[in-house]
């Protein structure tokens, strides 16, 4: 029963991170859409997704006692106004052909991760570590000198996300109904936006029948891949499911060069070699740390 729970729990890590690395063909499809309109769409849409898992899964009452406590709701308020960041970024990057910048600040979250712990949880580094965030570093020093600008968007995106799970950490509330609440908070600028800000091809009324399909599954795509992540979060160690992580940002590297022709440049080639060897030291880090603790119980 265990190897099978496991197994299970591999599967769904695998299908949430390649629902992620695929999601740019998705917006791509959605290019003629203003990356605002977009996420107006992806919150208002996600709430509604999110409400009928909330009841489906009978997690409305940890929805109820969230919402009572202010602390609570000041923090979501927070996380949620940087989980918005987060994904307009990613939609605007997708859609104006800045894939490879998606996919390298996916690559670099988890290094910043292993920072943020560092400095705002006091968990200790070990060698390997700070060697694979010093390289990380490096990579993006480089990148800054020879190619003369920061790479904004792939740090935007991996600062909003691994902020967001920094604080996300703290709060006591699981992961749907956290982010139903979330998404709850965003709901009322996404509405005065389509009310006074959206263009024509908000108007569901005047747009083709596939827009408007694509526009709703905006929710789909938001909270499909979170289920599976969250149903394998409970069925493999959460070290296990970090070694999947790196699925997401490899498709979207794949698609970026192979299927949008996004231009590689020399800059870019050295900085994701630095990024990958950074990557490969941590993930070796990380499994011998597995090995060592798990033979130690």
């Amino acid at each position: 029963m265990s190897s099978n729970r496991t197994a299970v729990g591999i599967l769904l890590a695998i299908a949430a991170y390649t629902m992620w690395g695929v999601a740019p063909i998705y917006f791509k499809l959605l290019h003629g859409v203003p990356a605002a309109e977009i996420l107006m769409h992806r919150v208002i849409w996600s709430v509604i997704v999110l409400f009928g898992l909330i009841l489906l899964t009978k997690q409305s009452s940890h929805v109820m006692r969230a919402l009572q406590d202010t602390n609570i709701l000041k923090i979501l308020s927070v996380t949620g106004f940087l989980l918005a960041a987060n994904w307009y970024v990613f939609i605007w990057a997708i859609n104006n052909d800045h894939l490879l910048d998606a996919s390298l600040g996916y690559y670099i979250n988890p290094l910043l991760n292993v920072f943020l712990g560092r400095a705002f949880l006091g968990e200790t580094l070990r060698k390997m570590q700070k060697l694979a965030v010093i390289l990380a570093l490096i990579g993006v020093g480089m990148l800054v000198i020879s190619y003369g600008h920061i790479p904004w968007v792939s740090l935007l995106l991996a600062s909003t996300f691994g902020v967001y799970g920094l604080i996300r950490k703290k709060v006591p509330v699981g992961s749907f109904p956290g982010l139903f609440i979330e998404s709850l908070l965003m709901l009322p600028v996404a509405v005065y936006y389509w009310l006074v800000f959206a263009g024509d091809t908000s108007n569901l009324l005047s747009n083709s029948m596939s827009l408007n399909i694509l526009l709703i599954c905006a929710g789909i795509i938001t909270t499909a891949p979170l289920l599976c992540f969250t149903s394998a979060a409970k069925r493999i160690q959460y070290s296990t499911l970090g070694f999947f992580q790196y699925i997401g940002p490899s498709i979207m590297f794949v698609l970026a060069v192979l299927v949008f022709n996004e231009p590689l440049q020399q800059e870019k080639v050295i900085l994701f070699a630095f990024v990958w060897a950074a990557l490969a030291i941590f993930s070796w880090d990380s499994w011998r740390h597995y090995r060592r603790m798990k033979g130690a119980n």
